[in-house]
């Protein structure tokens, strides 16, 4: 079971999880990362996330399905928010489960490296004294992502 979502509404994490944890008698193992907008110390207040209709949906959904098969997934969810968000708000949901922990484990980290530099996003934030700033992509995202190739 694969499922995306790009949504301006928030997630229900423990929805989310009990959906992951009954799909079938096989699951062993579920792994979930939750990222929230962080602030920084610096005044940030918001940040808008812009995306590709139908484009963003079609990557996420690739990288569900590869993160499947290649980790042998029994189900895969991939929730990300577009739109205003403030600092604390949930802004991605990647749940996996599997038959083990391990896969479970690696299927999650695999998809969040995958998703911060393959999926079309753009990010702007917003601070306290009304600068507005465009977010650059970072080296970090793209030597963890390319360390699954």
């Amino acid at each position: 079971m694969i499922r995306v979502l790009v949504q301006t509404d928030a997630f229900d994490l423990g929805g989310e999880m009990a959906r992951l944890s009954h799909i079938s008698d096989s699951v062993g193992g579920i792994s979930v990362f939750m990222g929230q907008v962080r602030g920084q110390g610096d005044g940030l207040e918001s940040l808008t996330l812009e995306h590709y209709p139908g484009m963003t949906e079609k990557v996420l959904i690739g990288l569900a399905e590869e993160a499947t098969a290649r980790f042998s997934l029994l189900g895969c969810t991939v929730i990300h928010r577009v739109g205003k968000m403030r600092v604390g708000e949930p802004i991605v949901f990647v749940g996996t489960a599997s038959g083990h922990r391990a896969e479970a484990l690696q299927a999650t980290a695999f998809l969040i490296d995958r998703l911060k530099t393959g999926a079309p996003f753009w990010k702007c934030e917003r601070f306290a004294d009304g600068r507005t700033t465009w977010v650059e992509a970072r080296e970090a995202d793209d030597d963890a992502a390319a360390l699954w190739d």
